[in-house]
């Protein structure tokens, strides 16, 4: 299962309200890339595939395609606002390893 905060979810919803795109989902997946291998990707999405886990928590609806459901299976998406910047977070369980940066990990 995968799950995002309340502050999260207004976060996700204000920025489909501004861009037009109220109704769609959140598409969530790991790509390889960054310094520790694999990087995440978020995105508005108007449909899942046949093949995508979905999920809806706080009124957010997630897709998840299977592959990168191995990787995130337990994750909880917040957002932040702080000194260092705002941003969405992941708490990915799965996770042994991330860069420097933040913005990759390695399972």
């Amino acid at each position: 299962m995968i799950s995002i905060t309340n502050l999260a979810a207004e976060k996700v919803k204000e920025i489909a309200d501004a861009e037009g795109l109220a109704g769609q989902g959140l598409r969530l997946r790991v790509i390889g890339g960054g310094c520790a291998g694999f990087q995440y990707d978020l995105y508005f999405e108007d449909k899942p595939t046949d093949m995508d886990e979905r999920f809806e928590s706080n009124g957010v609806l997630l897709f998840v395609d299977p592959l990168s459901y191995q990787y995130l299976d337990g994750t909880e998406i917040d957002y932040v606002d702080g000194v260092h910047g705002a941003g969405f977070k992941f708490g990915n369980p799965n996770v042994s390893g991330s860069c420097g940066c933040g913005s990759s990990f390695n399972v």
